[in-house]
């Protein structure tokens, strides 16, 4: 007759690097902290118990070697914690999730919709909509893949979210410079290619189909259109189309395309 294995909590040493630190306690930063863990606890349990939410983990190294999320913590466990890996390509070493922080769909919770029209503005598909909640964002991002932008950490710890982004600067612009840079999103920019009110692809349009709904001015002096097949807006290079260049060219995106 055999006794039932009983498994008790451990006590394990955390490490953690980089931007990482910004979510922990003061007294937790930019240093070992061994802490008594709970009952079959795991790395991410307790990575989310320190303050750090999940999604802004892109590597974790247990007794140097790479685990998952869901790798129960054991006694003596050395456990370090890395954010993304901006230069160099760690694809080999993950365990954390399938695929890696790169995919450039996104949703965005009300905290950010300037940061959203942005993106839209530098062609990444990014839903937003003032009236989405959690539950609503969470099953937006698992069912279409994409990432989640927010300030608000509870919302990148539910259950079912792999991939977020929490957004550090305050206003719209920094915001948008941080995630490009960040995600290394330079190099996918397709500038002017979405709308910017409900995201769906623009086209290039006749001006005389829509010369009669242009104001005067326009009229006279441009000569190339594009529009939104969803919500029938038409964009000409106007002065506002040349204060989103300049806001790219800021960016280090690059020169807009001709449409």
């Amino acid at each position: 007759m055999f006794a039932a294995q009983v498994r008790t909590s451990a006590t394990a040493t955390f490490r953690f690097y980089e931007e990482l630190n910004d979510f922990l306690a003061p007294q937790h930063r930019k240093r070992d902290v061994t802490l008594r863990c709970a009952e079959c606890a795991t790395t991410k349990h307790m990575i989310e118990a320190l303050g750090v939410p999940h999604t802004e983990v892109e590597l974790i190294l247990v007794n140097g070697e790479s685990a998952g999320l869901d790798r129960l913590i054991e006694e003596g466990d050395r456990i370090a914690v890395y954010p993304k890996f901006e230069r160099f390509d760690i694809t080999g070493l993950l365990r954390v999730r399938e695929r890696p922080l790169r995919s450039p769909r996104f949703v965005a919770d009300a905290h950010v919709g300037g940061l959203a029209r942005l993106l839209r503005m530098a062609g990444f598909d990014t839903l937003y909509d003032n009236n989405y909640h959690d539950a609503e964002i969470e099953m937006l991002a698992e069912a279409q893949q994409r990432i989640i932008l927010t300030r608000d950490r509870d919302l990148l710890k539910r259950g079912s979210v792999t991939h977020g982004c929490y957004v550090r600067a305050l206003k719209p612009e920094p915001q948008f410079r941080e995630i490009m840079d960040r995600l290394d999103l330079h190099s996918l920019a397709r500038p002017f290619t979405l709308c910017l009110h409900c995201n769906a692809p623009l086209r290039p349009i006749p001006k005389a189909e829509v010369e009669e709904q242009l104001p005067p001015l326009v009229r006279a002096g441009q000569q190339d259109f594009v529009t939104c097949e969803v919500c029938r807006r038409v964009y000409w290079k106007g002065t506002h189309w040349q204060r989103m260049a300049a806001l790219l060219q800021r960016a280090a995106i690059g020169p807009a395309p001709s449409t």
